[in-house]
């Protein structure tokens, strides 16, 4: 499975496609509420040695304006390669989806990014710009902290992609623990994207291991893969801290002198099997040195 934050900001308006409309509301921009949304490919590839492709693409039907195309970028770092790729996503659409409108929305996690994102691009010359895109930029500056479960509960997509966009933000925990809370009742058909989706979001961060914590005890009736997945991984977790703190136990009873380094390599440890051996050798060792030793 697909774990890195990128899919998930992107790939979450694949899911909920009428979400940007309520971002387009945080964003101040006055879009109308969509009445369908189709996801479209995202293969921009023409008959060249260059392979283009955005990471989302969506048609997006108003009721009052007509459709348009939204194209969303994940952005995780500056890249300089897309003061050429995003210009060209935004023209070849315009072309070959006759003249429709183009919007393009790019989703970050940093400040830094996101301000380097809305930076207008420009094509020609100073003295006459021949074009000028202005990306739509949503990322922590912008997104709402959300807090408050009541609020989560009445826009779950827009929670996520806040959680999403907020993952190095200080508060995570109370945003997280907010999230979590707000799927307590929420049917597991929703929850478990959801579920997923932050899980993509907030990646290698410390974060992610206190949202798989959440999920595990808020979420315990979900049937998802990841879902099994984080329980499978919460039991191993418990086995292995309990056969931790076994062995310290019986290393202090026994009179076994242990050094920082020690101590932090035992509890540290999540191979079960390892440790195992280990509390074997505490038995009879004499010191800690022979309990880490291979030979045994």
């Amino acid at each position: 499975m697909v774990s890195s934050p990128h899919e998930a900001m992107h790939r979450i308006f694949q899911e909920y496609p009428g979400l940007f409309s309520r971002v387009s509301e945080v964003l101040g921009i006055d879009i109308p509420p969509p009445t369908s949304a189709t996801v479209l490919p995202n293969d921009l590839t023409e008959n060249s040695p260059i392979e283009r492709r955005v990471d989302t693409l969506l048609r997006i039907e108003t009721q009052a304006d007509g459709p348009f195309l939204l194209a969303v970028e994940a952005q995780g770092k500056k890249d300089p390669r897309k003061t050429t790729s995003w210009p060209y996503y935004v023209t070849y659409l315009h072309n070959r989806y006759g003249a429709l409108p183009v919007l393009l929305l790019v989703v970050c996690q940093d400040h830094a990014t996101a301000q380097w994102a809305a930076t207008p691009i420009t094509i020609g010359l100073p003295q006459w710009p021949t074009l000028t895109l202005t990306p739509l930029v949503a990322g922590p500056h912008n997104m709402p902290i959300i807090k408050n479960v009541a609020e989560a509960r009445k826009d779950l997509a827009l929670a996520t992609l806040a959680a999403i966009t907020h993952a190095d933000n200080p508060d995570v925990d109370a945003i997280l623990k907010t999230l979590s809370a707000a799927l307590r009742d929420t049917p597991e058909t929703l929850a478990d994207p959801i579920a997923e989706l932050v899980a993509q979001g907030l990646g290698n961060r410390q974060a992610a291991q206190q949202w798989r914590n959440l999920v595990a005890v808020d979420t315990s009736f979900y049937k998802s893969f990841m879902s099994e997945e984080i329980r499978d991984e919460g039991r191993a977790q418990g086995r292995a801290q309990g056969q931790a703190d076994s062995l310290l136990l019986v290393l202090d009873v026994r009179g076994i002198a242990l050094t920082e380094e020690a101590r932090e390599k035992i509890t540290a440890c999540t191979d079960t099997h390892l440790l195992h051996q280990w509390l074997e050798r505490a038995a009879t060792a004499t010191t800690v040195e022979e309990v880490f030793d291979n030979a045994h």
